[in-house]
């Protein structure tokens, strides 16, 4: 969705950083073969958590929610040198796509893949992070939250996506729909959570930052 007019945000795309060659490719293979193809981050998002992430130039990242490695290969272009991405996903269809595309990049032998639930797999993971992007289900925002967010450094960056859930935020919510419950009741705790503070971006569905204290 767009929440600025649709030629000012043509604009904005025009002007911002060209999608990297591979990443078109991966773009278009996702479409091509790929259910839900529009669950991908997108050449304009993702130019954006590349930024971030070079800004940040973190040793360790975390990503819940892989989909086809899209964002994965965004937030590795700010990687250190020695650092590596954890990249988790349920999804074992998507494995071997993810790899192959992976593997095409320069960043294949900093990429970990986990296939599994994340609640489960993220306990695992024996060491703190610099960056964390979770787009995965949105039931489970709350519960990755509390998991990750004592695994941060002090400083470290959550983003979120998705927080704007395609405007039914600001909606009269129905009782059936349990997903905007989780987003609403999310973004709430990162509003009110004294660990992080936290902006929201209205940036394509929304792309919440957040810093730990």
């Amino acid at each position: 969705m767009h929440f600025i007019p649709e030629k000012l945000d043509d604009y904005v795309v025009a002007h911002s950083q060209n999608e990297p060659e591979l990443l078109q490719q991966l773009t278009r293979e996702t479409f091509q073969k790929i259910l839900q193809p529009r669950m991908s981050s997108g050449p304009y998002q993702g130019r954006v958590l590349s930024m971030i992430s070079k800004l940040i130039q973190p040793e360790n990242i975390l990503e819940i929610g892989t989909f086809t490695g899209y964002s994965t290969l965004c937030l590795a272009e700010g990687l250190k040198p020695n650092g590596s991405i954890d990249t988790i996903d349920i999804n074992e269809e998507l494995f071997d796509f993810q790899r192959n595309f992976f593997d095409k990049s320069t960043y294949g032998n900093q990429i970990n893949q986990h296939l599994g639930n994340a609640l489960e797999v993220i306990p695992e993971l024996n060491k703190t992070f610099d960056l964390v992007f979770i787009d995965a289900d949105k039931d489970n925002y709350i519960n990755y939250f509390n998991l990750i967010v004592d695994k941060l450094k002090p400083g470290a960056i959550i983003l979120s996506d998705n927080v704007l859930w395609s405007g039914k935020v600001i909606e009269k919510l129905d009782p059936k729909d349990k997903m905007t419950k989780a987003v609403l009741d999310y973004n709430a705790l990162l509003k009110t959570d004294a660990r992080v503070e936290t902006v929201v971006l209205p940036i394509r569905d929304g792309l919440t930052i957040s810093r730990k204290l």
